[in-house]
């Protein structure tokens, strides 16, 4: 059966992701390739993605050099935080609300994410993500990003010949060779990066318009699914109405915003996909015939942080250059409405080491489900690592 491996938006918190990867790396053989046919990711998840396919003839191998990078990180690997650019840009969004913009000079970002770029180059090779496909231990990778002009979802994969491209609703798939463009349209955050122009359209995070993150991996052919999520899903109790409520900060509300384009769409996507599993139950072995002929039932686990990583991210703040503190600062991020924005953006090592640590807990202390996921044995059809009554009304 082919698995797919979907790794959606998570800015910083795809250390969480290495997490995970790391403690399935301990359940295969050893020196094993990669186990899973289709790679998918948006945003920092295409970013892991895209590790993972270029060494895909060793996963262990894989793995490690992405804890090697995530584990030493420091946010000025990914944007620029000196204090002089702090200053420049927190002068430049100034001027240009206090002239009513600045024209052609007005600013286009929040953060500079020039060195995330000469990152990439130095630790991913884009020719072997063909050579791993030759070599049978890939099928495909898709990296989904958002196009500003035609607004739609764009999924571009290179894979396995005989893949054929998709068009629904506002999303399509279309095969290329991926490049270092990609993945820095796929992780251009609104707001706090700049967009990455591909061919005659600029493109953002893969997020904003992917309301079907899984759909990618089931065009290409997936049957079995692994989700990594970066957000616990415990909500906040509803605050009673005589607390004295604070007025949400725009940090607050980017941080909101984030959150809602990474990990909303997913679960939608989730609940779509389980209803579909149990409908086809109930069928039983009646055939299905016109447009719902292609329905099949889709095995799917996922695994989510099991702790709230705003807090995480509130241990570790400080971590944090003082000029992008004194930006973010200003933004209102330094209160615990901040934090999920901070949370994002917190490329600092004491932080993302702690969240790898916490993914590998969380894979391990899920070793059955993803034993019975990686060597084909009988799995549920909803959700393992969440109860069915997630994704659906009981």
């Amino acid at each position: 059966m082919r698995k797919a491996l979907i790794l959606p938006g998570a800015g910083a918190r795809g250390a969480y992701q290495v997490g995970v990867l790391k403690g399935i790396a301990t359940l295969l053989p050893e020196n094993a390739p990669n186990p899973f046919g289709i790679v998918s990711g948006a945003s920092a998840g295409a970013i892991n993605a895209a590790v993972l396919a270029s060494r895909a003839g060793k996963f262990s191998a894989a793995v490690a050099e992405m804890e090697h990078v995530w584990s030493n990180f420091t946010a000025d690997q990914v944007y620029r935080t000196d204090n002089w650019t702090m200053l420049k840009t927190s002068l430049h969004w100034l001027s240009a609300v206090v002239f009513g913009g600045l024209g052609r000079n007005n600013p286009r970002s929040l953060l500079d994410s020039s060195p995330l770029g000469e990152l990439l180059s130095q630790k991913i090779r884009f020719s072997h993500i063909e050579r791993a496909i030759n070599r049978g231990h890939l099928d495909a990778l898709a990296i989904t990003v958002s196009a500003y002009s035609s607004a739609r979802s764009v999924t571009f994969f290179q894979g396995l010949e005989g893949l054929k491209p998709w068009a629904r609703v506002r999303r399509i798939g279309r095969p290329a060779k991926i490049q270092m463009a990609h993945l820095l349209a796929s992780s251009a955050v609104p707001f706090v990066f700049s967009p990455v122009k591909i061919g005659g359209e600029y493109y953002g995070d893969g997020a904003m318009r992917h309301r079907a993150p899984l759909s990618s991996a089931i065009h290409l052919g997936a049957e079995r699914l692994l989700v990594i999520g970066v957000r616990d899903e415990h909500p906040d109790p509803e605050p009673r109405e005589d607390a004295g409520a604070e007025r949400p900060t725009f940090a607050h509300l980017a941080g909101y915003m984030l959150d809602t384009l990474f990990m909303d769409g997913l679960y939608a996507d989730l609940e779509q996909a389980t209803r579909i599993n149990v409908i086809m139950e109930q069928l039983g072995e009646k055939a299905l015939e016109g447009p719902v002929a292609n329905l099949r039932r889709l095995s799917t686990l996922i695994i989510v942080p099991k702790e709230d990583i705003r807090q995480v991210a509130e241990r570790h703040v400080d971590e944090l250059p003082r000029g992008v503190r004194l930006l973010l600062g200003g933004l209102g991020a330094m209160n615990k409405g901040g934090m999920q924005l901070i949370s994002y953006l917190l490329f600092e090592s004491g932080f993302t080491r702690e969240l790898i640590e916490m993914g590998y807990r969380d894979a391990l202390e899920m070793e059955d489900d993803l034993r019975a996921f990686l060597f084909d044995q009988t799995m549920e059809t909803a959700s393992l690592a969440l109860k069915r009554d997630l994704f659906l009304d009981t």
